[in-house]
């Protein structure tokens, strides 16, 4: 089940353009022409209609009532609302973050890529709902065994997620052959957890491996980011970052995953603390081989 249907809609606090990044790829064609059309001119389209709206995306008023509500609105005045916040949010975050910022040359271009990167980062975590969150760490605190499975880019954000697991007590195995991924996947058990990385939620050796792990009986957690894909249809739970662009081709293009990784981080130390003393004792005795590898220069 899918986080969008596990918590019968969004979050309160998803902004606009992160139930956007989310869903658009899951949208219909002319549904998805509304929302990218949005996107595109968000300053403007706060003071149109949602006639005006409908004239200049090519559809129905309907199709942009449905688009809306596909969203997690009522209507489009609650959409221009939302969308009204995000923007002044945005532009304080941005005078905030540019103060100071020398102006050309590269420095000032990777200080604005970073800039947006924050800002993306900072509404990451809005499709969440505190029941999916609850339930996960549960899971993964009390499991018997925990197997991290992810392919591609997303390989980097799991074998950090297995090892920092593993560091605070809750042993993790990742394995980097697909084919290996879904042997350990299909020999685990009722009470194990298989955790699947993926940012598009379509990567077919994640979904084999998400797979055989359904298939074992396994209680298998999404991590991607996007709400309607294969991986979340196949996962007990889905928990979805939203990605820093706002739609499915920009993922693919750029396919950044930063977002990911700050949320495995994050996850961890959910965990840690739901696990308690067991964690601490293990985080202590991890930093003990740490400090045998470092020396004075």
């Amino acid at each position: 089940m899918s986080l969008h249907d596990e918590a019968g809609g969004f979050a309160p606090g998803a902004q606009p353009t992160a139930r956007a990044a989310a869903m658009t790829h899951a949208l219909h064609p002319s549904e998805r022409q509304v929302v990218e059309l949005l996107l595109a001119h968000a300053e403007a389209a706060i003071e149109w209609t949602a006639q005006e709206v409908a004239e200049r995306a090519g559809v129905g008023r309907t199709t942009v009532l449905r688009a809306c509500q596909s969203l997690g609105y009522r209507g489009y005045p609650q959409l221009r609302v939302a969308l009204a916040a995000e923007l002044a949010g945005a532009r304080a975050q941005a005078g905030r973050l540019g103060a100071g910022t020398p102006h050309g040359g590269v420095l000032a271009e990777i200080a604005a890529d970073v800039a947006e990167s924050a800002r993306a980062l900072s509404s990451s975590t809005g499709m969440l709902d505190e029941r999916s969150v609850t339930a996960a760490v549960a899971a993964i605190s009390t499991a018997g065994r925990v197997l991290v499975v992810a392919n591609g880019l997303s390989s980097v954000v799991a074998s950090a997620l297995s090892m920092r697991l593993t560091s605070h007590g809750r042993h993790a195995e990742f394995i980097a052959d697909s084919l290996a991924q879904q042997i350990a996947a299909r020999n685990l058990a009722n009470g194990d957890v298989c955790i699947v990385v993926s940012g598009s939620g379509a990567n077919d050796a994640s979904l084999a491996g998400a797979s055989a792990a359904a298939a074992a009986g396994a209680n298998v957690i999404a991590i991607t980011s996007f709400a309607a894909s294969a991986l979340t249809e196949l996962a007990s739970l889905a928990l979805v970052i939203a990605p820093a662009g706002v739609t499915f081709r920009h993922e693919l293009e750029h396919a950044s995953r930063v977002s990911l990784m700050l949320f495995a981080e994050v996850l961890v130390r959910a965990v840690s603390r739901a696990t308690g003393d067991p964690a601490r004792s293990a985080r202590a005795h991890s930093l003990e081989v740490i400090s045998e590898h470092l020396e004075d220069k």
